[in-house]
């Protein structure tokens, strides 16, 4: 939906919300008086114990809006659980009567479409820096969200010079990053009437419906509705030269960290967006050192880098923006500042230390808003060149994806090594055969081409241009089919496109030579292309055709129903995932859905095993013309039924297992399972201990994390599952709906439900570290990351010699085995450290069968995979049989943050084969 102002409403408590745009005045010599944040809350921000909740927060800037003539409020959209997300746009009086050229100006400029130097000048010296931020990302860093609230108090009140000065020069876009967390955790925190009895300990539940922390890991992707909300502002709308994420908290012993960051930097994308963010932390550190606020540390001080594309201030480096991260202490609760001796010693990374001492809330507010001015003062001091600057950022851009290019990689300068002189030069930095990709074809033929829909629909839902062709045409001496998406690289945001399609390649980091790897921030390897199993082909030389632009995210291209005369039947091919979202929403509807279990020839026509065949009755004829609109899927009409080689299918009883407080990679399990219809109850370690579960399920999910060992995917350490914490709140003191959560799985009480369950028929699936209950339950799988030792005995191999930070994987796979079908035989995987197999032989490996193994001393796809030889035939996937009943091992993160869907079906097919009939 589009940004829009709102008109006044009632705010209605739990409900529904508000906000007026306020009108335009005339400028006055002096701010209006305005409603302190004291006089609205109660408190000032940053009281101790005191926290104002987003229904709050909502109303206050509903009452700025209709005090002064500085701020009009707009909904951007609704949350995950129907919130309005507001963004606050302060600017002065005279700003606001012209706000719509200006933003005009400061898309054109980022665009960058035929506007020469001398126009980009002009529009620089005409329009006005625009500078977004956000704050309450991360609920549970109840910092950010007050210290923009105070800002605005500020900037809106305030009539000092330089208050008025940025007002004329700069537009800030105040944008709230997580409204459902931010009533959550609040509402929490103020829950006793104690205040010395409040904490942030115990939350029941993740802060953002589904994803939690990984809410700043959606940003390319662009799944959930508040990432999707913001991307728009950012890449379509809005298109701000800073984006500043604000985040809590702060290196033990310092108060903040602020930019700049440590290396490496992702090489895609331009070096003014580094030197630019330089600038701009330099900008901060003087006036926290004028301010006499010590204890900013930056580089080496935290382990924050600019490689990731994803997070809410990275996927900005992409396109072209200043993108900033601050992390400061703070908690409403009074907290200390450690004393750490090491960090009392100034250095270039720290240069003012902090003393150990009691700290305040208020203090850290006072330090977000000191941080917030200097950037306003920057943007304004600076206000032309940052306009210029990403116009110039943009035509470069737009220039190298037109003629050739290179872009020098790691494994690049690795194979140069030694070469000297101008022929090593063209040799190994200006090979043809590596140039970068002019432009890149999606074929509409290809098996999934529903998916590679998904995947243009992220590209533009981050601002990407994309075409579609409206007829076949040839490129290179190969033919397209109308429909095929285009995607050139010849565009302001081409860093983005080839971190999109390309691998990243990420460097060896190491503090020193025989150190163990300095782990990554976050993911070291993410391609979208390659997770979601998208075909496509580079383009090298220019190209044109019969391409029309896509100018906003495109539904699936709809299929029909065909040959439906004397049928009665209709054939469903499983090498879409959608064919599970429409069986499902057959099943749901009663109708009758049967699968191939081996590969025949019915009606003349050749069918591979996993076909799904949904039997003609009364309507349903209809239902799925009506599914085939929708969904894209195509479906076959039979005159003749297959016979026993079909199974038929019944609704699958599905247990997603969570725990108190949250597990993201469940949460993530649980937005996907709602997107493909997959009926579903989440269940916790209490109610597996409970027993009876062959009763009430058939399939029973435990993902990453939850099922013993350490979990492997929440990336190099880019935060993790909202901890756990069984004994911060009394039981019986917690709302209803959350108790009787509490609890893990353990060895004596959950495992052996498991096992009953498992060996009466069930079907249990593990993932990542949750693997290891396999030996729980009497199977012996070993892993196959060993060494011997000087002893003679195995050892795991330590990170000296193998070590895998989130990064893409080929792996092989079996097509003929029922988890793999509709599959070919390579696919690309998520692999975070992640649990790899010994495969047993003999005896041992009765029961058991390999869907999927690494095979070669070369695995990695994109990302860092240190000592990846070691994988050379190791098991990622093991289906085993267990009583009458089934565990799947799948060592690879085959659900990883929604995104790798080339490993979806691995899944899908285990739970689809547990409803159907032998």
């Amino acid at each position: 939906m589009a940004s829009r102002l709102l008109v006044p409403l009632a705010l209605a408590i739990g409900t529904a919300f508000l906000y007026p745009g306020g009108a335009a005045r005339a400028a006055e010599p002096v701010a209006p008086k305005v409603t302190t944040p004291k006089a609205h809350f109660g408190f000032n921000l940053g009281d101790d114990y005191c926290l104002a909740n987003y229904e709050q927060y909502a109303a206050y800037l509903a009452k700025l809006a209709k005090e002064s003539d500085r701020i009009k409020v707009v909904d951007i959209g609704r949350t995950e659980e129907r919130r309005p997300q507001l963004m606050a746009v302060v600017t002065s009086p005279a700003n606001h009567k012209l706000l719509s050229r200006y933003q005009t100006i400061a898309r054109d400029l980022a665009n960058a479409d035929g506007i020469t130097s001398e126009a980009a000048k002009k529009l620089a010296a005409e329009g006005k820096a625009v500078v977004w931020i956000d704050g309450g990302l991360h609920a549970s860093e109840v910092l950010c969200a007050q210290a923009v609230a105070e800002t605005v108090y500020q900037m809106v009140s305030g009539t000092d010079p330089e208050t008025l000065r940025v007002l004329d020069d700069v537009i800030i876009l105040f944008v709230h990053a997580n409204p459902d967390g931010h009533d959550l955790v609040a509402d929490w925190y103020m829950r006793d009437k104690d205040p010395k009895k409040r904490s942030l300990g115990g939350l029941p539940r993740l802060y953002q419906k589904y994803i939690g922390h990984d809410n700043n890991r959606d940003f390319y992707a662009n799944t959930q509705a508040e990432t999707r909300n913001m991307n728009r502002v950012m890449y379509r709308e809005w298109l701000p030269q800073i984006v500043y994420n604000h985040h809590q908290t702060g290196p033990p012993g310092t108060v903040l960290f602020c930019p700049p960051f440590r290396d490496p930097f992702n090489y895609n994308f331009d070096p003014l967006v580094v030197s630019g963010i330089d600038a701009v932390g330099a900008a901060m550190m003087q006036r926290f050192l004028a301010e006499d606020k010590p204890g900013a540390t930056t580089r080496s001080g935290a382990r924050y880098s600019t490689w990731f594309n994803g997070g809410l201030r990275t996927t900005a480096y992409f396109h072209n923006m200043i993108g900033l991260l601050t992390e400061t202490i703070g908690s409403p609760t009074p907290i200390r500042v450690p004393f750490n001796p090491a960090l009392q010693l100034p250095k270039a990374d720290l240069l003012s230390p902090v003393a150990p001492q009691e700290w305040h809330f208020r203090r850290s507010v006072e330090y977000s808003v000191t941080a917030n001015k200097a950037v306003f003062d920057y943007a304004s001091r600076h206000r032309e060149q940052l306009l210029y600057n990403i116009w110039l950022m943009g035509k470069n851009a737009t220039e190298r994806g037109n003629r050739d290019s290179w872009t020098v990689t790691p494994k690049m300068v690795a194979a140069a090594k030694g070469a000297r002189g101008a022929d090593g030069f063209q040799k190994f930095f200006r090979d043809p055969a590596k140039r970068d990709a002019r432009g890149y074809v999606v074929p509409a033929d290809q098996p999934d081409f529903l998916t590679a829909t998904k995947f243009v629909n992220a590209l533009i839902g981050t601002g990407v241009r994309v075409h579609r062709a409206t007829s076949a045409f040839e490129v290179a001496g190969k033919k397209y089919p109308a429909g095929s998406y285009v995607v050139k690289s010849a565009q302001a945001v081409r860093a983005h496109v080839l971190d999109m399609f390309e691998p990243q390649d990420h460097p060896d980091d190491f503090a020193y030579p025989g150190a163990p790897p300095t782990p990554p921030y976050d993911a070291a390897g993410y391609t979208l292309a390659f997770q979601m199993g998208v075909q496509f082909d580079r383009l090298l030389e220019s190209f044109t055709g019969p391409f029309e632009e896509l100018k906003d995210e495109v539904p699936p291209p709809p299929a029909k129903v065909l040959d439906a005369n004397g049928a009665v039947g209709f054939f469903l091919r499983s090498s879409t995932n959608d064919a599970f979202r429409a069986v499902n929403q057959l099943l749901a509807a009663g109708e009758e859905v049967r699968r191939l279990k081996e590969p025949c020839t019915v009606d003349g026509a050749k069918h591979p095993a996993g076909m799904f065949f949904v039997v003609k009755k009364d309507g349903t004829q209809e239902r799925l013309e009506k599914i085939a609109r929708a969904l894209g899927t195509r479906f076959v009409g039979s005159t003749e039924a297959p016979g026993k080689e079909a199974g038929t299918l019944k609704p699958v009883r599905v247990a997603l297992v969570d725990r108190y407080g949250g597990s993201m990679p469940s949460g993530w399990t649980r937005w996907l399972f709602e997107q493909f219809e997959f009926p579903f109850t989440v269940v916790y370690p209490p109610d597996l201990d409970r027993g009876g579960l062959r009763d009430k399920f058939d399939v029973i999910v435990i993902v990453d994390g939850l099922g013993g060992g350490r979990g492997g995917g929440s990336g190099g350490g880019g935060g993790g599952d909202q901890p756990p914490e069984p004994n911060a709140v009394d039981e019986l003191a917690l709302p209803a709906e959350f108790r009787g959560r509490r609890g893990s799985i353990t060895t004596t009480k959950t495992v052996p439900e498991l096992k009953k369950f498992v060996t009466a028929g069930g079907t249990l699936l593990t993932i990542g570290s949750s693997t290891s209950l396999a030996n729980q339950l009497g199977l012996k799988i070993e892993s196959h990351l060993i060494e011997t030792g000087t002893d003679g005995k195995e050892k795991p191999l330590g990170r000296d010699k193998f070590y895998v930070p989130p990064s893409v994987l080929r792996a092989k796979v079996d097509p003929a085995h029922p988890l793999a079908w509709g599959m070919s035989d390579e696919v690309d995987v998520m692999f975070a450290n992640s649990p790899t197999f010994r495969f047993p032989t003999g005896a041992a490996a009765s029961g058991l069968t390999r869907v999927s193994w690494f095979a070669g001393k070369s695995p990695l796809r994109s990302g860092w995979a240190f000592g990846q030889e070691y994988l050379d035939g190791g098991t990622a996937v093991i289906d085993a049989a267990v009583g009458k009943g089934r565990v799947v091992l799948y060592g690879p993160q085959v659900l990883y943050r929604a995104q790798p869907h080339a490993t979806f079906k691995l899944v899908f097919n285990a739970i689809v084969r547990a409803g159907q009939n032998e």
